[in-house]
């Protein structure tokens, strides 16, 4: 069994920050890839950013500049900072993981329970 547990959210202002964290645990034999991925009311799932074990990232345009993902490799936890937060980027945020379990020959992914960001005044 794989476990993704997400810390982090809650409610802000417009303009202030908060810092994600997702640990993955259990029966892991490597990990490829964590991310962040967010959904809104009444909207898809879409990315947030991604950072590979050897550090290569990858965010959404809207993200850009405005949150860093950042990993402990160590740890297995993946972090998301996000700063001059907007009323739009209010939405239920998951984890995402694309890795190898133990005793698996193929990656594959699983998400976290999902955290609610709310931005509001």
């Amino acid at each position: 069994q794989v476990q993704l547990v997400e810390s982090g959210g809650g409610l802000v202002q417009p303009g202030e920050s908060l810092r994600l964290s997702c640990a993955a645990s259990g029966s892991i034999f490597s990990i490829y890839a964590m991310g962040w991925f967010r959904q809104a009311p009444g909207k898809q799932r879409e990315l947030v950013a991604t950072i590979t074990t050897g550090g290569s990232t990858n965010y959404a345009d809207s993200m850009k500049g405005r949150f860093t993902i950042s990993r402990d490799n160590a740890k297995n936890t993946v972090y998301l900072q996000m700063n001059s937060l907007k009323p739009e980027d209010t939405a239920v945020y998951y984890c995402n993981a694309d890795l190898t379990p133990r005793g698996w020959s193929r990656r594959r992914d699983y998400w976290g329970q999902g955290t609610q960001v709310t931005v509001s005044s």
